[in-house]
């Protein structure tokens, strides 16, 4: 939604403020500059990077026109979940998860938490290293750093997209500088031509630079930033999702476990202390 109401705010801009100084809108209509710069751009595209690359950003784009994935309510699921699968372990031994890591699809206790069951990559993540806490074969500080590798390659896939969309925004004004070539090298080919013809052909050269700079930091430009940031809220959960179940391996109790993972949240997502002990027995 905000993406919409930027692009809105940047076309009246620049457009209304072209229109108030006495400028004719249909000047600046040219289809063929707009060719010349969107298929050099996506052209470049295509050449720089790999097939993945493509598919990441193609299926992350949509992301940008979506809100905020990861919300507060989104965070107090998974400190609720965490809580009672840590709960559970502390009541009953590790072996009493063994049901709920092996088959989290089918878990009573994963299915009172859909926002979290929903999204695989977060289920695989838990169960992944709950799997491991109950082999028993790693201690702590080797639990960690495995997590922060993969933590670390979560957050470079992510961050695809947006280095792919930063780089194609890069290269918009210089194809637009290409389109204004073009159409000065077309103006010196009809040299002949009467002065007023001349300024035409001159102008429609000059919209060429203009669409190309307009395109890369009006439009192209700031996707690449909003997918960065996405990519830091996703990466957020599974910073949470570690320092919670550390704690729980260094001997803290679920509560306290939980209340480290809390901790590691943004002030805008955090939930206050009694505000999630009221949500995890709520839950519970």
């Amino acid at each position: 939604m905000f993406v919409i109401i930027g692009y809105v705010v940047v076309l009246g801009s620049v457009f209304g403020g072209f229109a108030m100084a006495g400028g004719h809108l249909a000047a600046l209509f040219q289809p063929l500059e707009l060719l010349m710069i969107g298929g050099g751009a996506l052209g470049a595209f295509f050449v720089g990077n790999t097939p993945k690359a493509v598919k990441a950003t193609v299926k992350g784009l949509p992301l940008v026109f979506k809100g905020a994935k990861y919300t507060k309510d989104t965070y107090m699921e998974l400190m609720a979940l965490l809580y009672e699968l840590l709960g559970k372990i502390r009541k009953e031994g590790l072996m009493s998860i063994e049901g709920d890591v092996e088959k989290p699809d089918e878990s009573p206790l994963f299915s009172k938490y859909p926002k979290i069951q929903s999204d695989h990559h977060l289920v695989e993540f838990i169960t992944d290293y709950l799997r491991i806490m109950v082999s028993g074969n790693l201690n702590a500080m080797e639990i960690e750093n495995l997590m922060d590798v993969e933590i670390e390659t979560h957050h470079h896939e992510e961050l695809v997209p947006a280095h792919t969309i930063a780089k194609l925004g890069d290269g918009m004004p210089a194809f637009g500088i290409v389109a204004a070539v073009m159409g000065v090298v077309h103006t010196m080919e009809s040299v002949g031509a009467p002065p007023a013809e001349l300024g035409m052909l001159i102008a429609h050269a000059l919209v060429g630079t203009f669409l190309g700079i307009l395109l890369a930091y009006g439009f192209v430009g700031p996707l690449s930033s909003v997918l960065e940031q996405k990519a830091d809220e996703s990466t957020k959960m599974f910073q949470t999702i570690k320092v919670t179940l550390l704690a729980n391996l260094n001997g803290y109790a679920p509560a306290m476990a939980v209340e480290f993972g809390r901790k590691v949240l943004n002030s805008t997502e955090r939930p206050g202390f009694a505000e999630l002990e009221e949500h995890v027995k709520t839950k519970r």
